[in-house]
């Protein structure tokens, strides 16, 4: 099945003779959505893989209003689908609400992260007026996948297999507000964590979906103002939040505009509290200022909480970014390292040691560790190109702190590469890594298979796809066990 879109955007910045770099080559949108079986490989795929790979990104159905960046486009998820040896691929786009309200104007009707959001038609539950357009991770729970959006939204439900939208997930009507875009699942309860926050009090929440689907827990968290954060952390008996020294610029927000800042002057900080805990709970642990995008994991170990993160000390624009684009650029393009922090509950110490000096970011693990000791991380290798590239994969030992690695070649750019279990699996890299890469000379895209136990070998399967599939964000696998369920 083929379905006919109206185009999508073209490659200029509004108002001016620059082209964005962000609707162009790797990035330029796609304007179909299709299904297609009996994919052509090279290579074999596994028999022992079956399961669904599902990535999200942004793909602005519409010319963008305004300045146009990368986090405003549309969401749109590509899956592949392996089954006894066999692929299919199919994308949709995220049939958001905006997305809806957009379709039927026949244009777009909002400005983005670069424009004065004042003038648009509505935004998110605390009163953000950008679009909240679902484009950034894609979490398994429950039998779904949700759909999110980086600066807290409502998440989106879709079918994990026809990828058709089920509508805003609100958790069977107990969800009051927003959820962030990496919230955690623990497979061991079926639970999902996660938190909310925005401009005004209470700066965040914090809560708990039970495994039959209800929200059961929500307290909020006191931080001394608005913050951004991205990511947070569970172990099996506690959640880790976080208050890092990216803020909003309160003077542009008075103005209307969405602005971040970077206060060296502020540590970092990490709020350590029981699951079912409320706010008064709450443990903070102080570290050297940073960022963090991305955990890699967390688990108990003795009386200390261990942290594993992709770590970012310069979270703002070069001093050479002079123009709205180039801070763009600039922002998006990441240098981050892989960290590990532990908290120490007796004592209130934290101590902090990097583990390697690489810029990788998108990390995984095997989802059945979350929240316990998982041995291996799998990261992309960001590239040293302007623009947010991913040149290779890194795969990590934490316990030896050995890695091995795989460049995709000259022109080829990956995504986020889950580890994705074989049937019968016992161990976190018993299974594979999937990712689809795009050859920028060939115009084309594949879904390439690793071995986990071997990723410096090379793919053992390259699933040849039937339309370009633009680089994008976040990504999952889910099992065929979980379809199944």
């Amino acid at each position: 099945m083929t379905q006919s879109t109206q185009p999508v955007a073209v490659a200029q910045v509004a108002g001016t003779d620059e082209p964005n770099p962000y609707l162009l080559g790797v990035y330029a949108p796609v304007d179909t959505e299709i299904d297609a079986a009996d994919l052509r490989v090279i290579g074999e795929i596994p028999t022992d893989l079956n399961g669904v790979y599902l990535r999200n990104g942004p793909n602005p159905r519409h010319q963008p209003e305004g300045r146009y960046h990368w986090f405003d486009g549309d969401g749109m998820v590509h899956a592949v689908q392996l089954e006894n040896g066999k692929a299919r691929y199919r994308n949709r786009w995220v049939r958001t609400k905006a997305f809806q309200a957009e379709s039927e104007a026949g244009k777009a009707l909002w400005t983005g992260v670069m424009e004065s959001p004042r003038g648009n038609p509505f935004g998110n539950a605390h009163g953000l007026g950008l679009k909240d357009n679902a484009n950034t991770d894609v979490i398994f729970h429950r039998g779904k996948v949700l759909t999110t959006w980086y600066l807290c939204g409502s998440p989106y439900a879709i079918d994990p297999l026809s990828l058709e939208t089920l509508g805003a997930e609100d958790f069977l009507g107990t969800l009051v507000g927003d959820l962030m875009a990496h919230p955690k699942v623990d497979e061991r309860t079926g639970e999902l964590f996660w938190f909310d926050y925005g401009p005004r009090p209470p700066f965040m929440r914090y809560g708990v979906v039970s495994a039959d689907g209800k929200v059961t827990h929500v307290t909020n968290v006191d931080l001394p103002g608005p913050r951004l954060p991205h990511d947070m952390a569970i172990t099996e008996n506690y959640a880790i939040l976080m208050d890092l020294p990216l803020i909003q610029d309160m003077q542009a927000a008075r103005q209307g505009r969405h602005k971040i800042i970077f206060d060296r002057s502020l540590p970092a900080r990490f709020g350590v509290l029981p699951r079912y805990g409320n706010g008064s709970q709450v443990r903070w642990f102080e570290a050297n200022p940073c960022y963090i995008y991305h955990v890699v994991n967390s688990w108990e170990s003795g009386e200390e909480i261990v942290l594993d993160v992709c770590r970012v000390t310069r979270p703002h624009p070069r001093a050479d970014a002079l123009t709205p684009l180039a801070k763009m650029l600039s922002y998006l393009r990441l240098d981050a390292q892989l960290h590990r922090y532990r908290f120490n509950l007796r004592t209130g110490q934290t101590s902090e040691t990097p583990l390697d000096d690489d810029n990788t970011e998108f990390p995984t693990v095997d989802a059945r560790t979350v929240g316990k000791r998982s041995r291996y991380a799998y990261n992309v290798h960001i590239s040293p190109e302007s623009t947010l590239l991913f040149d290779g994969l890194v795969k990590y030992d934490t316990e030896t702190g050995g890695k091995t690695s795989w460049s995709f070649g000259a022109g080829r750019w990956g995504s986020e590469a889950p580890f994705a279990p074989r049937d019968g699996s016992t161990s976190d890299d018993d299974g594979y890594l999937v990712t689809f890469v795009q050859d920028e000379g060939e115009n084309r895209s594949e879904l390439d298979i690793f071995d986990a136990a071997d990723v410096s070998a090379g793919p053992v399967a390259r699933v040849l796809l039937p339309q370009r599939v633009p680089l994008g964000f976040h990504a999952t696998w889910v099992r065929a066990d979980q379809l199944r369920k």
